[in-house]
């Protein structure tokens, strides 16, 4: 085969079990979220004064990421105005040890 001919193969793609951890986790904010549920059910202004610095947009796409990888439940009670609560699965809450051990290690290396 001449090097005129010679096509690249594009690289193999192989999934990391580290990778699909972090889709469901999410974005930055997520981290926080699942931290003040491993506390409980919170409501969603519960949330809000517990991470000041998140926006309601970006609490809200959170909540709704978490939602739909199944990391937490979303209660909605009909009461006016409607009350809403958030409450980590088994899936979520078997993210605790993982989140311990980056706060182990944040104290110990920063």
């Amino acid at each position: 085969m001449s090097a005129h001919n010679y096509i690249p193969k594009e690289p193999e793609y192989i999934e990391c079990n580290i990778e699909r951890t972090l889709d469901v986790i999410g974005g930055k904010w997520a981290f926080l979220v699942l931290r003040e549920l491993f506390c409980g059910t919170r409501r969603f202004g519960e949330l809000q004064r517990l991470i000041p610095a998140v926006s309601p947009r970006a609490l809200t796409s959170t909540l709704r990421h978490l939602e739909d990888k199944g990391v937490l439940e979303r209660h909605v009670f009909p009461t006016v105005p409607v009350t809403v609560e958030y409450t980590l699965t088994p899936k979520g809450k078997d993210l605790h040890h993982i989140l311990k051990e980056m706060k182990l290690w944040s104290a110990r290396w920063t």
